[in-house]
């Protein structure tokens, strides 16, 4: 972001249309939880109706162009912003026991969706570069990973562009259904719900989403924890898989690469070390009787209280202006090869983090003491 961006009006105006969307879901939601579906307590999610309402404009309403910096500023800054924030709800050692949980279903998810999506892809007639930007993007976080990956192995635009496609379409479908799914599996176990979202929801704004979503529809913010430190873990995978893309999918070409090779620094996302450094101010201020030496337990309190306040809002405005920004007619886009691998990548990696997870991440949980 540009510093003329703040004296530009179309800029406040896609940040105060996301905040507007965002404030309406609350009401919303609330609205058809309570008054009209007869429940005590609503159903429906902040988060859900901020998704569902901006799509519904999007795709309804051609919004000025002017005001998508300011949409994709809540959509990226803010939600990061947000993620960060969330740290300050685990302590290091927390975070920790769930990277340990997490670790082996991530690095499984990770080997079968890069060799498999990949073998299919080159039996549909797709490019090696297509076929391994949607297995990259499917397996470890999204847009991220593709853009990281594209230089690397010589893909072009049309190809960045369908493999993002794919990634939003198949990655907004499982943000919607995959916290029903987790509940209905694993719905006395939280954690492993939150283990499921994190491993097998592309993008991390949609498992921040799904986690939201499942929170708040099940008094569960242990499942948001989980599926945000496994989703980090993936994240921070970019540095070690991304190499391996190169070679398992790069050939030779002519034509103009998408962009420059990333440097490694660069795959290391702000908001993970942000999310490291909330932790440990979390595990700082916890020591002891007095935090900090100087404060009270209940100002504290109120401290940790006011920060995921702050997380929570930041995040609704993140999904509002996400919603705003996607366009179903993407999908026309696609074509049908590229949207067959994207869907067998989607449904390849959600099926074997459920059956690997139910099948042994209960017992690594006791094992590590969660």
């Amino acid at each position: 972001m540009h510093a003329g961006a703040f004296r530009n009006p179309g800029w406040w105006a896609g940040i105060g249309l996301a905040v507007i969307v965002a404030l309406s879901a609350g009401y919303a939601a609330q609205l058809i939880g309570e008054s009209v579906l007869g429940f005590a307590k609503s159903p429906i999610s902040a988060i859900m109706m901020a998704i569902i309402i901006g799509m519904i404009i999007a795709n309804t309403v051609r919004l000025p162009g002017a005001i998508m910096d300011g949409l994709r500023f809540c959509a990226s800054t803010i939600l990061r912003i947000g993620i960060m924030l969330l740290g300050i709800r685990l302590s290091l050692l927390g975070a920790g026991l769930f990277t340990l949980v997490a670790l082996p279903f991530v690095i499984f998810a990770i080997l079968i969706g890069l060799t498999t999506v990949g073998f299919l892809g080159r039996h549909l007639g797709l490019s090696r570069q297509l076929s391994g930007l949607i297995a990259v993007g499917t397996s470890i976080c999204g847009c991220t990973a593709i853009v990281a990956t594209a230089p690397l192995i010589k893909a072009n635009e049309a190809e960045v562009s369908y493999s993002i496609a794919c990634i939003t379409v198949f990655g907004l479908a499982a943000m919607f259904f995959y916290p029903l799914l987790a509940h209905a599996i694993f719905a006395q176990q939280p954690a492993l719900a939150g283990l499921f979202l994190g491993t097998s929801i592309h993008e991390t704004a949609q498992v921040v989403g799904a986690g939201l979503m499942y929170e708040a529809q099940y008094s569960a913010p242990v499942a948001l924890d989980i599926a945000t430190v496994t989703k980090l873990v993936r994240n921070l995978c970019m540095i070690a898989v991304i190499p391996i893309v190169g070679i398992l999918y790069g050939t030779e070409r002519s034509d103009t690469a998408a962009g420059e090779r990333p440097k490694w620094f660069t795959m290391v996302p702000w908001f993970i070390i942000g999310f490291a450094l909330m932790s440990a101010l979390r595990t700082a201020g916890d020591f002891g009787e007095r935090p900090f030496g100087f404060l009270e337990p209940s100002q504290w309190s109120i401290t940790i209280e006011t920060l995921r306040a702050v997380a929570e809002r930041c995040l609704l405005i993140a999904m509002a202006a996400i919603g705003l920004t996607s366009m179903l007619a993407g999908i026309r886009q696609i074509g049908p090869r590229p949207f067959l691998l994207g869907l067998f990548a989607a449904v390849l990696i959600g099926g074997v983090s459920l059956g690997l997870i139910a099948a042994f991440a209960g017992r690594i949980i006791l094992a590590v003491g969660l």
